[in-house]
């Protein structure tokens, strides 16, 4: 299995140049039975990475370009009428799938946006009465433009919940840049990626991080910081217990991926901004990282 982690990676890699980082953790996400939310601007590759993903899997891929006209039924699917057999049939909508991209999901209005919290918690979508599983793993990506907020429908601090991780690509450097203009020009590049792990694999991986030992003293650590985010002046709303199950799944994943069978306190502060800043609600405008930051400060570490 850890072989099968190297050529995911790897695999990756070819697609998204010079991101080792942020793929790191998607796959934290992915793994640890979490989503991932990717905040930036346009053109850094987000929806490349999810399509890449999807493809290296070897899952379906579906994408879903959130605008205000777009209807929650446009997402989970809904019932029409077959005059041949003279009953309603089920037509499935996008979220049938192993990996959905939900671009610009903040240009959805908040009825479309709430289609995704059932499937996001319980895996399953609830059309007419009848409630239908999606297929296993599954695994969202959101994305939405920190700089552009016109025409925009913030997301709920429910739907932000559902999230294990947010995160940012950022714009890569000159020799990235540079390197990925080569890469346009060698021979194979406009060709999809092959899948390099199963399906069957992503399930197993999910297993054995969620097998990852964690001790007492570091569980009592992440309430600590948790915790901290409910009393803190600057905050008004703190993170939620699953805010709290996020990062120890997080933490079990990472130290997975970095070859160990036990977390250690290094995973749990890598972490800690990317699953409980965007959980938060700040007082006078301030930022979300700068006081997460100063949380991880301020609690000893064990």
């Amino acid at each position: 299995m850890r072989e099968s982690i190297e050529r995911l990676t790897q695999n990756l890699g070819h697609a998204i140049v010079g991101k080792a980082d942020a793929i790191q953790l998607v796959l934290v996400a992915l793994f640890s039975g979490g989503h991932a939310l990717l905040e930036d601007v346009p053109g850094v590759g987000k929806t490349l990475l999810a399509r890449s993903l999807a493809q290296s899997i070897d899952g379906q891929f579906q994408r879903i370009q959130c605008t205000p006209d777009l209807l929650p039924t446009d997402i989970t699917g809904t019932n029409i009428w077959n005059p041949r057999s003279g009953e309603f049939e089920f037509l499935p909508g996008p979220v049938f799938a192993n990996v959905l991209l939900a671009d610009e999901i903040n240009r959805a209005t908040p009825r479309t946006q709430s289609a995704l919290l059932e499937v996001m918690e319980e895996q399953q979508v609830t059309v007419d009465g009848s409630s239908r599983r999606v297929p296993s793993p599954f695994f969202v990506i959101a994305t939405q433009n920190p700089v552009e907020y016109q025409g925009t429908f913030p997301l709920p601090e429910a739907q932000m919940d559902r999230f294990a991780l947010s995160l940012s690509l950022g714009y890569p450097s000159e020799a990235e840049e540079l390197q990925m203009l080569q890469h346009l020009q060698a021979p194979g590049s406009a060709h999809p990626l092959k899948p390099c792990i199963s399906l069957a694999e992503v399930q197993e991986l999910r297993r054995l991080c969620a097998q990852v030992h964690v001790e007492m003293h570091l569980k009592q650590y992440m309430l600590d910081l948790v915790r901290s985010t409910r009393q803190d002046e600057d905050i008004l709303l703190g993170a939620s217990p699953r805010g709290t199950v996020a990062l120890y799944r997080a933490s079990q994943a990472l130290a997975w991926l970095n070859g160990r069978d036990y977390a250690i306190p290094d995973d749990v502060k890598r972490l800690c901004p990317h699953v409980l800043a965007h959980r938060l609600i700040l007082a006078g405008g301030r930022k979300a990282r700068p006081v997460v930051d100063r949380l991880l400060h301020s609690i000893p570490i064990p």
